[in-house]
């Protein structure tokens, strides 16, 4: 018997209570651990992706601080106490701190330790399925967009090209010089629909990959946008400086994230019943976020959000899409460019608009999985 223990020994209680803890940490479903008081003892990083927060910054904080309903929490960490036993909700709505509302089941468990009572709360996003299958959607139809106007682009510029071409001998041959103001004309709006065709398609140009920190694209735009509003709109910057350096090409991210902060900008600039014009400019690392089909472990989160008018009903679901703008004088190619160029960077766009309130959030990510999600 003694030979059999010395053979097999029992595994050490710090590796156990380290293993489950990874264990806990590489889940992709939520995970909070209360104290018998409802503060929190510990989240993965899956419940810190969920509740916009970090283990480390809201530690011993308690439910109603991480929730803004929290009290739905404490609810059921009560009932689960006096049943002893596991209570499950359905279909429960969450607010966080900053105002999202999350749809959610969950499960609230007793866990009684050697150092006190503990509640362990499952949380599953309802509608995490269908928002991974809309982001793949929104790039799968984005990506044929472009190359559908990549193949009409080339159709039209050799013709224009013939145009301009014949223009230009025409003009050399005609004898009165005044004659050429029409010739001129046709060269003219010639180059102005090559030109336009080149923006439909975007940048052709490779990136130059580099490890950037995307807090200096943020402030490169947030200058330029504060010396082109001389102060009449109030930028806010919400960063977290802990966030890691990315690799991506500086000049196309800065394009990317001004073409997004100049919507903004015209929206908050051109609305004469806004009050009290912002845009928020705030930066979060998330933890196992899915970007088309594809588990990264750490992802840049970068949101751009304003108080203004907000983007129409009929236009929200195609806003990426080349000449769909909200504004009469818009052009609609600024946010298809911002979305070709963030997803050449492997990441995504995505926006949510309600009067009062436009949330662009771009993803880009830091660390890969390696695996599908």
């Amino acid at each position: 018997m003694n030979s059999f223990s010395s053979k097999f020994p029992k595994p050490d209680k710090v590796t156990n209570e380290s293993f489950n803890t990874r264990l806990l940490d590489n889940l992709t479903t939520a995970v909070v651990v209360l104290d018998k008081g409802c503060h929190l003892f510990h989240m993965n990083p899956a419940a810190e992706a969920l509740l916009e927060t970090s283990a480390r910054h809201s530690h011993k904080a308690h439910i109603t601080e991480l929730l803004r309903n929290g009290d739905i929490i404490e609810q059921a960490t009560a009932t689960a106490r006096k049943a002893n036993n596991t209570i499950i909700s359905r279909k429960v709505e969450l607010v966080l701190p900053s105002g999202n509302k999350v749809l959610v089941d969950h499960a609230t468990s007793i866990v009684n330790d050697t150092s006190g009572l503990f509640f362990l709360i499952e949380i599953q996003e309802i509608n995490r399925s269908w928002s991974i299958s809309r982001k793949e959607t929104v790039l799968a139809k984005h990506e044929i967009t472009v190359e559908m106007i990549r193949g009409l682009s080339h159709e039209i510029k050799n013709p224009l090209g013939g145009i301009r071409g014949a223009a230009q001998l025409l003009a050399s041959e005609l004898p009165n010089s005044q004659l050429q103001d029409y010739t001129n004309v046709i060269i003219e709006e010639t180059d102005r629909l090559v030109n336009l065709v080149d923006r439909l398609t975007g940048p052709y140009k490779k990136p130059v990959i580099r490890r950037i920190n995307i807090h200096e694209v943020l402030e490169r735009v947030r200058n330029l946008v504060e010396a082109e509003t001389r102060g009449s709109i109030r930028i806010i910057r919400d960063y977290d400086p802990s966030l890691p350096e990315i690799s991506g090409d500086l000049e196309q991210l800065i394009q990317a994230v001004l073409n997004i902060v100049r919507n903004a900008m015209q929206a908050l600039t051109e609305n004469p019943k806004q009050q009290n014009p912002q845009i928020i400019l705030r930066t979060r690392a998330v933890s196992h976020a899915t970007i088309s089909s594809e588990l990264y472990k750490l992802v840049a989160r970068i949101e751009i959000i304003d108080n203004g008018p907000g983007i129409p009903p009929h236009i929200i679901e195609n806003i990426f899409y080349p000449l769909i703008s909200g504004r009469a004088e818009g052009t609609g190619l600024g946010l298809s460019i911002a979305q070709n160029i963030i997803k050449n960077h492997a990441g995504l766009i995505e926006c949510e608009s309600q009067e009062g309130r436009t949330r662009f959030m771009l993803s880009i990510p830091i660390q890969n999985e390696g695996s599908s999600a």
